[in-house]
C-alpha cells in the first residue's frame, strides 16, 4: 500500500481527500510511513497496540511533520492512553458502543470533532450517533435509506431504464437510442460532456450523439450512457453513493475478465447494485425494469450464485472484512488464490481511480 502511495498517490485513490492509513508499530518506528505526504495522510493506530516510548516518540515526530493521528476501535481497554491525547481523531465501533462504553468517553472529554463513530451502516444507527453527540461518521448508511415501500418508480427513471435496455441489445439501435436521449437535456449535457472528457480522450469534439456514438463503439457506449444516466438517477442522494456504484461497475466489470464470466452483464450489476438507495426503492420493484438476465437478477435480490462473487467480494471490502474477502477468493479459485487475491486488489484500486475521472467528467460545470 506505502509502495502505490508513493507511485500513484493517495489522492488519486482518495479524490484529494486525507487518506486513513491503518498502521502497525514498526511503520511508524521505523518510518515506514515517512514516504507518503504529510498534508494528505492520517496514521491511524489500532487500538490493540503496545505502548512503548519508542511508538511515543515516533508519533510526537510525525506530528512535528504535519501527519495527523487516529486512534482506531478505541475502548475502555486501549494501552495507548498517552498516545491518545496526541490523536487528531478517535474511532469508536458504533456497534459496540454501549453505555458503559459512552460514560468512559464522557470521561476522557473528547471535543466533538475528534471522535468519528465507526460501522454507522442505516440511517437509524446515523440518527442514533447524531443523537449522542457524534458529529463524524463512518459506514454506509447513505447506502441502505428508508425505503418507500409500495412506492411507483418515477415515469422519469421508467424512461432511464428504457435507455438501459435498448443499449444490452446487441447490435445497438443507435437512431432509437439517440432519439430517446435527446428526450431529456439534462442527459444529452451530460453524455456530450463525457464523450469530450478526458475519460474518453477523443482528439475531435463531438457535437452530436450519433457522431459520438459512432466514434466511441458500442462498448464505450454503453459505459458512457449508463454512466450519464446513473448521474441522473443520483440527482437528489448524496454523492458518495453513485461514486460507490462506479467503483463496483468498474471492478466488477474489470473482475470479470480474470474470471469467465460476461463483462458488460458484471459492469451493469455494480452499477446498478445501488440503484435502490438511488430512487430509495426496494429491489424487488426495480427488478421488472432492467435489462438484466435471470441470473444477474438473483445476484441483484442477494442470491449467492457464481454471477454476485466480485460483488460480494467487494461489498466486504468495502466495510474492512478481509477474511470473508479470501474465503470467496478461495472458493472462486482455490489453486491460484494468493495470486488472484492481489489481481482483485488492483481491479479495485484501477476502479477508484477510473471512477474518480469519470465522476469528474459527469459532473455539472460549477456556477
Amino acid at each position: 500500500m506505502l509502495d502505490n502511495g508513493v507511485i500513484f498517490g493517495l489522492e488519486r485513490f482518495t479524490n484529494g481527500l486525507p487518506a486513513y492509513v491503518i498502521c502497525t508499530a514498526e511503520a511508524l518506528t521505523e518510518k515506514l510511513v515517512n514516504v507518503l505526504a504529510p498534508a494528505m495522510t492520517v496514521l491511524a493506530l489500532p487500538s490493540s497496540l503496545e505502548f512503548t516510548p519508542a511508538l511515543e516518540e515516533a508519533c510526537l515526530e510525525l506530528k512535528k511533520q504535519g501527519f495527523r493521528i487516529a486512534i482506531d476501535d478505541f475502548n475502555k481497554k486501549t494501552k495507548l492512553h498517552t498516545i491518545v491525547k496526541l490523536a487528531d481523531y478517535v474511532r469508536v465501533n458504533f456497534t459496540r458502543f454501549d453505555a458503559e462504553e459512552r460514560e468512559y468517553l464522557q470521561q476522557m472529554n473528547f471535543a466533538s470533532n475528534v471522535l468519528v463513530a465507526k460501522r454507522v451502516d442505516t440511517q437509524e444507527d446515523y440518527r442514533e450517533a447524531c443523537a449522542k453527540g457524534f458529529t463524524l461518521f463512518q459506514g454506509d448508511y447513505f447506502c441502505h435509506p428508508v425505503l418507500l415501500k409500495k412506492h411507483k418508480i418515477p415515469a422519469n427513471r421508467l424512461f432511464h431504464f428504457e435507455i438501459v435496455r435498448l443499449l444490452h441489445h446487441n447490435p445497438i439501435d443507435v437512431r432509437e437510442v439517440s432519439k430517446l436521449v435527446r428526450r431529456d437535456a439534462a442527459l444529452t449535457f451530460r453524455l456530450l460532456r463525457l464523450v469530450n472528457s478526458p475519460l474518453y480522450a477523443i482528439q475531435k469534439e463531438m457535437r452530436s450523439i450519433e457522431a459520438a456514438i459512432f466514434i466511441v463503439g458500442e462498448d464505450a457506449l454503453r459505459r458512457m450512457v449508463s454512466l450519464a444516466v446513473l448521474s441522473e438517477m443520483n440527482t437528489d442522494q448524496p454523492p458518495e453513493i453513485l461514486q460507490m456504484a462506479l467503483v463496483r461497475a468498474r471492478f466488477c466489470e474489470l473482475a470479470a475478465g480474470l474470471f469467465a464470466l460476461e463483462p458488460a452483464e458484471q459492469y451493469l450489476l455494480g452499477m446498478l447494485s445501488l440503484v435502490p438507495a438511488m430512487l430509495c426503492l426496494p429491489v424487488e420493484e426495480l427488478i421488472p425494469s432492467l435489462p438484466l438476465s435471470s441470473p444477474i437478477c438473483e445476484a441483484l435480490q442477494g442470491t449467492d450464485n457464481a454471477e454476485r462473487s466480485f460483488l460480494s467480494w467487494l461489498e466486504f471490502h468495502e466495510r474492512g472484512d478481509w477474511a470473508a474477502c479470501d474465503e470467496i477468493v478461495a472458493a472462486v479459485d482455490p489453486a491460484r488464490q494468493q495470486l488472484n487475491r492481489r489481481q482483485l486488489i488492483l481491479c479495485y484500486a484501477d476502479a477508484v481511480v477510473w471512477a474518480q475521472t469519470a465522476l469528474r467528467s459527469a459532473a455539472w460545470p460549477e456556477s
